[in-house]
C-alpha cells in the first residue's frame, strides 16, 4: 500500500476528481436509459451483457461476481430477479456441484437487443463524442492498465473465493 502521509498534487487531485465526476455523470445517464428501455438495473445489464457476450451464454455465478465486482450475495439476488423475469436460468454447475451456472435466455437476449441502441447512443453522446479516435485508444490503454493494476489486489467481491479449512 502507498504511503498515506503523501498529499496529492494539484494535477493528481484534479484528475481524481474529474474521474469521479465523469464516472458518476455517465453512470447516472446509463442507469436511467437502462431503466427506461428495459427495466434493468446497471448490475442486471452487466450480467446480461456478459452472458450474452459469452460463447455459450453461460457463466458460473462466482465468475460473474468477480467480473462485475459485485458481492456474491448481491449477485445472487440480481440473478434471482432476472430469473423471475425469464431473462436467465440458474442451474447447478456441471464442473462443480457447489457452483451455480447462469444462462441467458432468448428473452434475455431480446432485452439486450432492445436496450443496446439507446445504450450505445448514451455512450456515443457522453463518452465518445468529445474525443478523437486517438483519445479513445489512449483512454482505453490507460483504463486497461489501471484495471489490470487494481485486479492484482482486487476487492473482496472480485477476489477468488478462499476455501474453508477442514
Amino acid at each position: 500500500m502507498a504511503d498515506s502521509s503523501r498529499s496529492l498534487d494539484t494535477t493528481e487531485l484534479g484528475t481524481y476528481l474529474s474521474l469521479i465526476e465523469v464516472s458518476s455523470l455517465l453512470r447516472h445517464t446509463v442507469e436511467q436509459q437502462l431503466r427506461d428501455a428495459g427495466d434493468l438495473s446497471y448490475v442486471q445489464f452487466q450480467l446480461l451483457a456478459r452472458l450474452g457476450d459469452s460463447e455459450e451464454g453461460s457463466c458460473r455465478m462466482t465468475d460473474l461476481a468477480d467480473g462485475v465486482v459485485y458481492s456474491r450475495s448481491g449477485l445472487t439476488y440480481q440473478a434471482q430477479t432476472l430469473e423471475q423475469r425469464g431473462l436467465v436460468t440458474r442451474s447447478p454447475s456441471v464442473d462443480d456441484e457447489r457452483s451455480t451456472t447462469v444462462t441467458i435466455t432468448d428473452q434475455g437476449r431480446d432485452i439486450l437487443t432492445r436496450v443496446f441502441p439507446g445504450h450505445i447512443g448514451v455512450l456515443d453522446d457522453l463518452l465518445f463524442k468529445p474525443l478523437t479516435r486517438g483519445d479513445v485508444e489512449a483512454l482505453g490503454d490507460i483504463l486497461g492498465r489501471l484495471r489490470d493494476h487494481m485486479r492484482a489486489a482486487p476487492p473482496r467481491s472480485a477476489a477468488p473465493r478462499r476455501r474453508k479449512a477442514s
